[in-house]
C-alpha cells in the first residue's frame, strides 16, 4: 500500500469529499474504490474504504506553509477539575481531548471528513482485516530527543488493556489479541476477529503514543506539535510550540494558554472582551451576540453530539421496562430543538447514531412525545404519582433547560419531577451515572464500533444506564469482522434497535458544535467529532494580527 505523499495524483480533495458523502448516503465500499480507481488495493482483505484505502485521501487538516508563524492565544473550555489528565488513556472531558493533540500524535488522525489519514504511521497493510502491520515514520522524536520506535507503538496500545491503567477504551482494546515489534520500526497487530475498520479505531485519541515505560504524565512527553510549558489540572496549562516538530513548518503558533470558564455567559464575555481566543460549547441563544461583533465569528457544525436523559437500569424505578419507556415518551424531542437549542439540532430517536451517519437505522419507527401514553405505562408500573429528583447540570450541555421541559411534561403524566441543578465542576466524576435519573453528554465517536463499545456494551465503562443485553454485545462482536456491508448494517440497524426499545438512555436531539473564534484566528474549521476541530485545532490555526 502506497503513503498518499507518494501518490498525490490519486484523489483530490473534491473526490475525497465526494466519495465519503456517496458512502454517508449507503454507497457500498467497493463501489467507493472503484471510484477511486483502487478497487484491487487489498479488496480482499480490507473490506473498508477506511480501512484499505483511507490512506490515498489527500489530508486537508494541516498543510504547512499556509499560515503565518508566530503569536500566543488564549483558549477556553468549559470545563476542567483537579482529574485533569495529560495520560491520554484516561481522557474524559473535551478539555483533556485538546490538550492531548496537542502532545501527541496517533498513529492515524481524522480529517474534517472523519476518514482516517496516516499520522506516525508511514503505511498500513492487513491480512483479510485480522493481521495489520503498520510501518512508522522514521524521521519521528518525542520531545526529550528519543526516536519513535515499535516498542513505543506496543508499549502505548498494551497499556490499555491493563486493567491498572484505568483506560477509557479498555473494552476497545479486547479484541486486539497480540501487538508485538516485528521490526525496529515495524509493529504488527493481530485481532482476535476481524475489524475492517482498525485504521479509526486507532485514531481514538485516548490511543494516541507515548514513549515506553511512561509512568508520570506530568510533563506530557509526546511527539506533538506542542511540549508542555506548565500543567495544572483545574487551573489552566500553556503549550509551547515544539521547534522540532517532524511536520516541517508545523505548528504555527508559539504559545497556546488554554483554560476553563465553566459558565457559557462568562465564556463568551471573556471571547467579546478580548480575554480570550477562542471559546467552544456556546449557547445556541450567544450565537446573535457573537454574530453582532465585527471581531469574532460563530463556528457551527452539525455532529453526532448528544445530551441524553439517563435511567439506570441497575436500580429503581429504572429496572421497570415501563417507567423507563414512560420516560423517552415524556421528552418533546421538537421543543428541545426549538427552544433549548435554537435550531442548532435535529431530532434523536434514543439511540447514539446521528441521522446522515453511516449505518444509521431509517426504518426504526421514531419515538415520538406522547404524556397519556407515558400516563398509562407509569400507572401500569406503579409509579404513578410518585415524586423524584433528576439531576441535571450545565456541564452536560442543555440538560438543565431540558430537564426542566421534561419537569413540564411528567406533570401532565402524573410524576413529579424535582430539578437538581448541580455545578459543572466535579459533575462528572461525582454525579454521571450515579443516579437512578441524570443527564449526560456525549461527544462524537467516529463510528458505530467505538460508540457502541464504549457506551453500551454490557461491560463498557461508560456504560451510561447500566444496560446488560447479550444480544447487544454478540452483535458488536460479530459486526466488527464483518466484511460484508449489507451484511454489516443490518447488524448495526439491530444493534440501534435494541438500544431503542431496552437501554435506559433516551436522545432527544443531536446537537451542533458551536465555537465562538476570534476574526484573526486563521485556519479554523469544522469537525463533526466535537468542538475546537475535533479538538485539534492547535496545529492548524495561526494569529493574523
Amino acid at each position: 500500500m502506497t503513503d498518499n505523499k507518494n501518490t498525490p495524483e490519486l484523489i483530490s480533495g473534491q473526490d475525497s469529499l465526494r466519495v465519503f458523502e456517496s458512502l454517508n448516503r449507503g454507497m457500498s465500499r467497493r463501489h467507493a474504490l472503484q471510484m477511486l480507481g483502487v478497487a484491487g488495493v487489498a479488496a480482499a482483505g480490507a473490506g473498508s474504504l477506511f480501512g484499505a484505502a483511507g490512506q490515498l485521501f489527500a489530508d486537508e487538516a494541516a498543510v504547512a506553509g499556509k499560515g503565518k508563524p508566530g503569536g500566543k492565544i488564549r483558549v477556553a473550555g468549559m470545563s476542567s477539575s483537579t482529574a485533569d489528565t495529560l495520560d491520554p488513556a484516561k481522557g474524559a472531558l473535551s478539555t483533556d481531548y485538546v490538550r492531548h493533540y496537542m502532545f501527541y500524535n496517533g498513529l492515524t488522525r481524522f480529517d474534517k471528513h472523519l476518514v482516517p489519514q496516516l499520522e506516525l504511521a508511514e503505511r498500513i497493510d492487513n491480512t483479510d482485516a485480522t493481521v495489520w502491520t503498520i510501518t512508522l515514520r522514521k524521521d519521528v522524536t518525542f520531545h526529550n530527543g528519543k526516536a519513535l520506535t515499535a516498542a513505543d507503538v506496543v508499549f502505548s496500545l498494551n497499556r490499555h488493556k491493563d486493567p491498572l491503567t484505568g483506560s477509557k477504551v479498555m473494552p476497545l482494546m479486547e479484541q486486539f489479541a497480540e501487538i508485538k515489534a516485528s521490526g525496529p520500526s515495524e509493529v504488527q497487530i493481530r485481532l482476535s476477529a476481524a475489524n475492517a475498520e482498525l485504521p479509526s479505531i486507532l485514531a481514538v485519541s485516548h490511543l494516541l503514543i507515548v514513549p515506553e515505560g511512561t509512568s508520570d504524565f506530568s510533563k506530557g512527553i509526546g511527539t506533538g506539535p506542542f511540549t508542555v510549558g506548565e500543567f495544572k489540572p483545574g487551573v489552566r496549562s500553556i503549550a509551547v510550540r515544539n521547534k522540532n516538530y517532524w511536520k516541517p513548518g508545523l505548528p504555527y503558533l508559539d504559545e497556546i494558554e488554554f483554560i476553563a470558564i465553566a459558565d457559557e455567559p462568562s465564556r463568551v464575555n471573556a471571547l467579546l472582551s478580548g480575554d480570550v481566543h477562542m471559546i467552544n460549547e456556546v449557547n445556541p441563544r450567544s450565537t446573535t451576540r457573537i454574530k453582532a461583533s465585527a471581531k469574532h465569528r460563530v463556528v457551527d457544525a452539525p455532529s453526532g453530539n448528544y445530551t441524553d436523559l439517563i435511567i439506570r437500569q441497575d436500580q429503581l424505578p429504572g429496572k421497570s421496562p415501563e417507567f423507563t419507556q414512560a420516560m423517552k415518551l415524556l421528552l418533546d424531542r421538537e421543543q428541545v430543538k426549538s427552544a433549548v437549542f435554537r435550531g442548532f439540532a435535529v431530532v434523536g430517536n434514543d439511540h447514539p447514531i446521528a441521522p446522515g451517519s453511516r449505518y444509521f437505522n431509517t426504518d426504526l419507527p421514531q419515538t415520538v412525545y406522547d404524556p397519556e401514553k407515558a400516563k398509562f405505562l407509569l400507572k401500569k408500573a406503579g409509579m404513578e404519582s410518585i415524586t423524584m429528583p433528576v439531576m441535571a447540570s450545565p456541564a452536560a450541555t442543555g440538560s438543565v433547560d431540558i430537564a426542566v421541559l421534561l419537569q413540564q411534561s411528567a406533570k401532565q403524566a402524573g410524576l413529579k419531577l424535582d430539578v437538581n441543578r448541580l455545578p459543572s465542576d466535579g459533575y462528572w466524576s461525582n454525579h454521571w451515572m450515579k443516579h437512578p435519573l441524570s443527564f449526560g453528554n456525549i461527544n462524537p465517536r467516529p463510528n458505530a464500533d467505538v460508540m457502541f463499545s464504549q457506551f453500551f456494551q454490557s461491560k463498557a465503562p461508560w456504560n451510561e444506564s447500566g444496560w446488560q443485553n447479550e444480544q447487544f454485545d454478540q452483535l458488536l462482536m460479530l459486526a466488527r469482522g464483518e466484511t460484508d456491508d449489507a451484511k454489516r448494517a443490518k447488524m448495526y440497524g439491530d444493534m440501534q434497535t435494541l438500544v431503542h426499545d431496552h437501554c435506559g438512555i433516551g436522545v432527544p436531539v443531536f446537537i451542533s458544535n458551536i465555537d465562538g473564534v476570534d476574526q484573526r484566528i486563521k485556519g479554523y474549521d469544522s469537525n463533526p467529532l466535537g468542538g475546537f476541530m475535533g479538538y485539534m485545532f492547535a496545529e492548524q490555526v495561526w494569529l493574523d494580527a
